[in-house]
């Protein structure tokens, strides 16, 4: 995979971040909020590798 490409679809993944924030914010998730909540360290862990990784991208 060429490094913008990947570049890019990181800049997907963080950018959809919010709407998880705003999912784990509903009353009536129940037992889902515990996955949200793991997708959300998840994507956070993965956002943190790559900024460690290419450190010209720590705008994401």
């Amino acid at each position: 995979m060429e490094t913008q490409t990947l570049k890019e679809q990181i800049a997907l993944i963080a950018s959809k971040r919010d709407l998880l924030v705003s999912l784990l914010e509903q009353p009536n998730l129940g037992t889902l909020r515990i996955d949200v909540n793991q997708a959300l360290e998840e994507m956070d862990d993965l956002i943190e590798e790559f900024q460690r990784t290419f450190p010209e991208t720590s705008s994401l």
